[in-house]
C-alpha cells in the first residue's frame, strides 16, 4: 500500500502508550454529534425515555440514573485539536527519515523539504489555509481521517481495515456450551450499553486531562455502508427509533432477535439462551452465504449491494442487519489444533472466518462489532475500524469477560412471551451468486496468505523495565527495532499509534519509533566489541527519544497528521501536490514495515491486525505486569517476511536488552 493514507488505518489502538487511564466515577461522557441541533437532542432523549432505552437502569441496582447531556457538557470543555508551527514539523520530519534513507537521498530530500517551508513558499500558504480550517471546525482533521484512511479505502476490510480480539480459551466445548456462552456475552454487552445509554460512562483521562469520549458512544448500533467510490459510516443510536435488536449468524443464515421485554429491560440470560436454542434449531444446514460479500473489495461489494437492495425482502434484511446493535456470530466447529498453536488459530478465525468453505459467509464484515463464539470454547470479536479506535472495544471487552466469569443474579422472566427471533431472507439472483463465488475465490486467497504468530513472551513483563525506570511501551517499541535491526541488518519506517483523546473528536496520530536514537542502539548491540555500560547507555537514550516524541505526538505535535493536512489542504484547493509529497524518501517515510499498537487491557485479550504493506508486519502487544502477549502478522506471498522468525528474533531482543541493563548495573554498582 505504500505511502497511502490508509496503510496506517489500523493502528489507532494504543490508548496512551506510557500512562495508565484513571477512570473517576464523579464524570461524565462526551457527545456524539455536538453538531446535532439542541431540539432534536431533547427530542431523541425523550424517545429514549419512551422506548425504554434509558430505563433499564431502573432494574439494574449497579448503574446509575440517566444523565442526559452530560455527554456535550463534557465535550465542550475539550480543546480543539492544534496546527503545529510548520517549521517545527519539517525539522521533525528531518530527523524522522535520516535514519531511513542513506546520505546522498538526505541531501535531496533537505533541500526539498527547504525549498518547501521557505519565507512565501507553498508550505507557508498551505499553513494559512489548513489554519483557517482549524478555526472554523471543531477538529480539522477527524473529517478529513475517517474518509482518507478508512471510507476512501477499496480494499477489503478483512484483515486490511478490520483487527480480531481473541479471548482467552474458555472451558465450555460443543454447541450447548457455545449457546449458554453466547447468551451471557449479549447480557454483558447489554449491560455495558446502560452506561452508554444513561451517560454515565466515566470519563477517562490521561494524567490530568481528560479524554474524549465520542468513540466509546459509537461502537454500538454502528455499521459501514458501501459505496462505489467511498463508503458511508451510520451509528443508527441517533436515528428516531434507536435499534433493539441484535443480529445473529448461523451457518450463513441472519436472524433477527429482539433483545428487550416490553417494558424496556434487557433480556436474561436465560431468556436469551431459549431464544439461541430456537436459532440454532433453525440454522441446520448452510445457506448460500450473502454475507461473504462483505468480505470483499469495496467496489465490487458496492455493485453487488446495489443489486440486493432493487429487491424489497433483501433490503429489509441488509437494512436490520445494518441498524443492529451488534452481531453474534456462532461459529461451527474446525479442524482441531495443539493446545500451542490454538490461540493463533483462533486469532486468524476472528480476523476472517477461516475461508468460504469454514465461517467467512458466518459474518457481516460491514458491521461495528461482530462477536465470534466457537464450539471449542474460542471466543473473539473481528470489528470495522471507522467508529473508534482500540480503547473502547477493550473496555467493553474487559466489562464482557469479568461479566461472563460471574453474571450477577438476575429475576426469573417468562420464556413463552418472547418473540421468536426472524430469519432474514435473501432473494439470490443469477449476478448476485456470480459476485458470491467472485468474494469466495477472493476471501480464500486472504486466508491463504495471511501469516499470523501469537506469542506469551513469559520472562518477564512490565514490571521489569519499570523497576529500571524505563517505559515498558518505549522498551517494547525499541526491543521490536533491535529485532528488525538483527534480521534484516537495516532500519525501516515504523508506525505506532498515538491517541490524540486529550482533543475533540480526536483519533490518532503516529508515533515514528524508528529514530537515530534506536537505530545507534541497535547498531551497538550487533557489535561485539561494544560493552555492556555504552549499550545501556545508548539504551537509555533510545527511551528517551521514544519517550519524547510520545508526548509530542499525544499532545498534537506529531508530523503525520500535520503533513496529512497540508497535503489534503493543496488538494482540496486543486492545487498542485507540493514535491515533499512526491519525494521518494516521503514514500520511504509511508512505507511502513513495522506497523505497530500497544493495546493493553485488564485481561488476556490479545488484538491481532494485518501487516499495512506487503513486505512488512503487523505487531500488536498487551503488556501485562509478569508477561507480554504480542500479535505479529505477515503475508506467505512476501519472501522477505516471516512471522515466526520475526517472533524468535523479537523474544531474544527482549532478553538482550534485559540483560545489558543488568550487566550494566552490576558493574556501576561495583565502581
Amino acid at each position: 500500500m505504500g505511502c497511502r493514507v490508509s496503510s496506517c488505518l489500523k493502528r489507532g489502538d494504543s490508548a496512551n502508550n506510557d500512562s495508565e487511564l484513571t477512570k473517576p466515577d464523579n464524570v461524565g461522557q462526551v457527545d456524539t454529534n455536538r453538531t446535532i441541533p439542541v431540539r432534536s437532542r431533547v427530542k431523541s432523549q425523550i424517545r429514549q425515555v419512551v422506548n425504554g432505552s434509558l430505563g433499564p437502569w431502573k432494574s439494574m441496582p449497579n448503574h446509575l440514573p440517566p444523565a442526559p447531556n452530560r455527554f456535550l457538557r463534557h465535550q465542550e470543555t475539550l480543546p480543539n485539536l492544534p496546527v503545529p508551527p510548520l517549521q517545527q514539523t519539517l525539522q521533525k520530519y528531518l530527523q524522522a527519515i535520516q535514519p531511513l534513507v542513506d546520505e546522498n537521498q538526505f541531501k535531496a530530500t533537505e533541500s526539498i523539504v527547504q525549498e518547501f517551508g521557505r519565507k512565501g513558499g507553498s508550505g507557508e500558504k498551505l499553513q494559512e489555509k489548513l489554519e483557517h480550517r482549524a478555526k472554523k471546525f471543531e477538529n480539522w482533521l477527524s473529517d478529513w481521517w475517517l474518509d482518507a484512511a478508512y471510507l476512501d479505502f477499496r480494499t477489503p476490510v478483512v484483515v486490511n481495515v478490520s483487527p480480531s480480539v481473541t479471548f482467552p480459551r474458555d472451558e465450555f466445548r460443543g454447541h450447548k456450551g457455545q449457546v449458554e456462552h453466547a447468551a451471557k456475552l449479549i447480557s454483558g454487552v447489554l449491560d455495558y450499553k446502560i452506561d452508554i445509554d444513561n451517560e454515565t460512562l466515566a470519563v477517562e483521562k490521561l494524567g490530568n486531562h481528560p479524554l474524549c469520549m465520542d468513540q466509546y458512544y459509537k461502537i454500538l448500533s454502528s455499521c459501514r455502508i458501501p459505496g462505489i467510490k467511498s463508503d458511508l459510516v451510520e451509528n443508527y443510536a441517533r436515528s428516531w427509533l434507536p435499534p433493539q435488536h441484535i443480529v445473529v449468524a448461523k451457518n450463513n443464515h441472519f436472524f433477527k432477535l429482539s433483545v428487550y421485554n416490553s417494558d424496556g429491560s434487557p433480556l436474561t440470560i436465560d431468556q436469551l439462551e431459549e431464544q439461541l436454542n430456537t436459532i440454532v434449531a433453525a440454522a441446520l444446514k448452510k445457506d448460500i452465504g450473502v454475507g461473504i460479500l462483505t468480505s470483499d473489495g469495496r467496489n465490487n461489494w458496492a455493485k453487488a449491494s446495489k443489486i440486493l437492495l432493487k429487491d424489497s425482502t433483501n433490503k429489509h434484511s441488509i437494512r436490520t442487519i445494518q441498524r443492529s446493535i451488534f452481531m453474534v456470530c456462532l461459529d461451527e466447529a474446525v479442524p482441531a489444533v495443539t493446545e500451542e498453536k490454538w490461540t493463533t488459530d483462533m486469532a486468524l478465525r476472528a480476523l476472517h472466518g477461516g475461508g468460504s468453505e469454514i465461517n467467512s459467509a458466518n459474518r457481516w464484515f460491514d458491521k461495528t462489532l461482530q462477536f465470534v463464539i466457537c464450539p471449542d470454547g474460542g471466543v473473539g470479536l473481528t470489528y470495522e475500524h471507522s467508529p473508534a479506535e482500540g480503547p473502547p472495544i477493550m473496555a467493553l471487552l474487559d466489562h464482557v469477560h469479568k461479566y461472563c466469569k460471574d453474571p450477577p443474579e438476575q429475576p426469573k422472566m417468562p420464556l413463552l412471551a418472547l418473540a421468536r427471533p426472524m430469519k432474514l431472507e435473501f432473494n439470490v439472483s443469477s449476478d448476485v451468486k456470480r459476485s458470491i463465488d467472485t468474494a469466495s475465490e477472493n476471501i480464500d486467497a486472504v486466508v491463504r496468505d495471511v501469516q499470523m504468530n501469537c506469542i506469551k513472551f513469559a520472562d518477564f513483563g512490565k514490571n521489569f523495565p519499570k523497576s529500571c525506570k524505563i517505559s515498558p511501551d518505549a522498551f517494547i517499541q525499541v526491543a521490536l527495532q533491535l529485532a528488525y535491526m538483527k534480521m534484516y541488518h537495516q532500519t525501516c519506517a515504523t508506525y505506532e499509534s498515538a491517541s490524540l483523546r486529550r482533543f475533540r473528536l480526536g483519533r490518532t496520530d503516529t508515533i515514528r519509533s524508528c529514530t537515530n536514537a534506536s537505530k545507534a542502539f541497535s547498531e551497538a548491540m550487533l557489535n561485539d566489541n561494544m560493552n555492556s555500560t555504552k549499550k545501556s547507555e545508548l539504551l537509555r537514550e533510545a527511551i528517551a527519544s521514544h519517550r519524547k516524541y510520545t508526548s509530542d505526538a499525544i499532545a498534537g505535535e506529531a508530523i503525520d497528521r500535520h503533513l496529512l493536512g497540508l497535503k489534503l489542504t493543496a488538494i482540496e484547493a486543486k492545487e498542485n501536490v507540493p514535491e515533499i509529497f512526491m519525494d521518494p524518501t516521503y514514500e520511504t517515510a509511508m512505507h511502513y514495515k513495522l506497523s505497530t499498537s500497544q493495546v493493553p487491557c485488564k485481561a488476556d485479550l490479545c488484538m491481532g491486525f494485518g501487516p499495512v504493506v506487503p513486505n512488512g508486519y503487523g505487531v500488536c502487544y498487551n503488556p501485562k505486569e509478569e508477561y507480554f502477549l504480542f500479535s505479529i502478522s505477515a503475508y506467505n506471498s512476501s519472501p522477505e517476511t516471516d512471522a515466526y522468525k520475526f517472533g524468535d528474533q523479537l523474544s531474544e531482543a527482549l532478553n538482550d536488552m534485559k540483560k545489558v541493563l543488568q550487566e550494566a548495573d552490576a558493574l556501576s554498582s561495583k565502581l
